[in-house]
């Protein structure tokens, strides 16, 4: 069982110019539960990069809340377009279980298509190993490190205020608002 307030993070990238913008702002928000933010993380990572997943190692496991977090929600397995996250790699080396949270069923093919044509095959095997994706309540999800029985119950605690975790619509919310002026759209 998972007390009310286990310590979660939601990460979620900011708006970018896919044409001009050669990084992107990567936000982290540590909450308790659903209902108690604890702090606020950043990063940069390159659009359609590489480098998503040192850096969002690196962002975690140097943070004060390390020793106290319980799972990492991840807003879609990309950040800044194609910078594919590894999450088997991200649940390796923080020892922490990772929730990909994805509002609609993505569809894979297509997105197998899209890196094909763009020669990024090794993303495909990223998105491959990352696992399938499963429906849990009103939105899908991939997980690696944690079992889905243990996945829903974690989710029940920290989607407290819209179908996606708290800590992924203020990682959103924030990201957005630093990046654009003023945040927009949903997580």
């Amino acid at each position: 069982m998972f007390k009310k307030e286990i310590r979660v993070i939601g990460i979620d990238d900011s708006p970018f110019n896919k044409f001009k913008d050669k990084k992107v702002m990567v936000v982290g928000v540590v909450m308790r539960g659903g209902s108690w933010v604890d702090g606020i993380l950043s990063t940069k990572a390159d659009v359609d990069g590489s480098d998503s997943t040192k850096k969002l190692i690196a962002m975690i496991n140097k943070c004060k809340f390390k020793p106290q977090l319980r799972c990492i929600f991840l807003n879609g397995i990309a950040v800044g377009g194609f910078n594919v996250i590894d999450v088997i790699e991200l649940n390796k080396k923080t020892k922490l279980p990772v929730v990909v949270v994805i509002r609609r069923n993505p569809d894979i093919p297509k997105i197998k298509r899209t890196l094909k044509k763009i020669n990024q095959n090794r993303k495909i095997s990223l998105i491959e190993k990352a696992g399938n994706v499963v429906k849990i309540g009103n939105v899908y999800a991939q997980l690696t490190g944690i079992e889905f029985e243990d996945a829903v119950k974690i989710l029940k605690i920290a989607c407290t205020r819209s179908l996606v975790p708290e800590p992924l619509r203020l990682a959103h919310l924030i990201a957005s608002g630093i990046v654009a002026g003023e945040s927009r759209g949903r997580a």
